[in-house]
């Protein structure tokens, strides 16, 4: 949402209102202080070992009061969070008008992912201006029925993504930092970046993509970089089972510029993230994801992500295969925009004021280099 909160604030027929519940509190202060963003109401949800009820019940009166004092002609929600969820209900209990940003991603299985894929239909339903990343997107919308203007922006975590890139390539001095912070990352090895957190992988799912990474980590010419989510079911596993592993680098869950640093430098990404599915394929990075299914099929159509469950021999097959053939790799990074071009937060800004909509159209470029 930074871009779009950007584009806002330079918009001089408006006046916007930035509101945070504090989810994911570590990641949500480094993002603000990125992109030079000061939260208005600032609610700090969270607690301890809080449950999606227990969220959701304390959001809808702290959304409830924030309303009622700013009076708002309009709220934009992001993505599919519980929290996004909450607040886009609380708006259709007052009759505020709802803008949701990354409309109609579905899987069309309520299990996967859990409880997102809940959460975002919801959002849909109560908004009445659905600003969706694809035309697929879009197309998924329309079979619903769904009563709100439907504009194809591209997804705004691009738009993130590109003004990122770009600083980390005009400043020396920042990328000498990054360089040194990860100095200790051999520069022999290729780099396998690896995230995952969803709650659908907890348990089994988890000791098997722990499984397969322990049996990677043995490849002399394989180094892992794991930034390990702080969620107990997340982090006991992996802990547990790779903390000894060679090769293996588990880390504290990294701010939104080393992480795309390390992106940039990745051989491939192994990942259950959705926004990392739309990022990686930007900047030509072969991407297996470790769900049985998306709500982003467009890189997969492209062939630049695939799937792989949890299934550690699968897991371990198909990385393998990456590292080892050189053809493959290349036909996987391509460089793909399916999600964006960097300019959703200029079409969102425009449908908000009554502007002219020139929307969103994929491109596909040649093999990355």
């Amino acid at each position: 949402m930074a871009p779009v909160v950007d584009a806002l604030q330079r918009n001089r027929s408006t006046t916007s209102i930035v509101c945070v519940t504090g989810q994911h509190r570590e990641m949500l202060d480094q993002v603000l202080q990125l992109f030079g963003i000061v939260a208005d109401h600032d609610l700090g949800l969270m607690t301890r070992d809080q449950t999606l009820n227990g969220l959701a019940g304390r959001a809808l009166p702290a959304i409830d009061a924030v309303l009622d004092k700013v009076r708002p002609d309009r709220v934009l929600v992001h993505g599919d969070t519980t929290t996004a969820m909450a607040a886009s209900l609380a708006c259709f209990h007052r009759r505020v008008p709802v803008g949701h940003v990354e409309a109609g991603l579905r899987t069309y299985d309520l299990t996967q992912p859990w409880p997102e894929e809940m959460n975002r239909r919801i959002v849909d339903l109560a908004s009445d201006l659905l600003f969706a990343p694809t035309a697929g997107a879009k197309a998924n919308l329309q079979s619903e029925r769904l009563a709100g203007r439907i504009v194809v922006t591209g997804n705004t975590v691009i738009d993130a993504l590109q003004a990122t890139v770009a600083r980390l390539e005009g400043d020396a001095a920042l990328r000498g930092r990054l360089e040194r912070q990860f100095a200790h990352l051999s520069g022999d090895r290729r780099l396998l970046l690896v995230t995952g957190h969803r709650r659908e992988n907890f348990g089994a799912g988890f000791d098997a993509i722990c499984r397969a990474l322990a049996t990677l980590s043995r490849r002399p010419d394989i180094e892992i970089v794991y930034p390990v989510h702080l969620n107990p079911n997340v982090q006991a596993p992996v802990l547990g089972a790779l903390s000894s592993c060679p090769n293996v680098h588990l880390m504290e869950p990294l701010d939104y510029l080393p992480f795309v640093y390390l992106m940039r430098r990745a051989h491939v990404v192994l990942t259950d993230s959705g926004g990392v599915q739309e990022e990686a394929p930007s900047l030509g990075k072969p991407v297996l994801v470790m769900r049985d299914v998306t709500e982003r099929p467009e890189a997969v159509t492209a062939g630049t992500v695939r799937l792989v469950g949890t299934d550690a021999a699968r897991i371990v097959e198909t990385v393998g295969r990456l590292f080892d053939d050189d053809r493959e790799h290349s036909l996987f990074s391509r460089r793909t925009k399916p999600y964006g071009d960097g300019r959703a937060a200029q079409r969102i800004v425009a449908a908000l004021t009554g502007s002219p909509v020139e929307e969103f159209v994929p491109t596909v470029r040649g093999l990355a280099a």
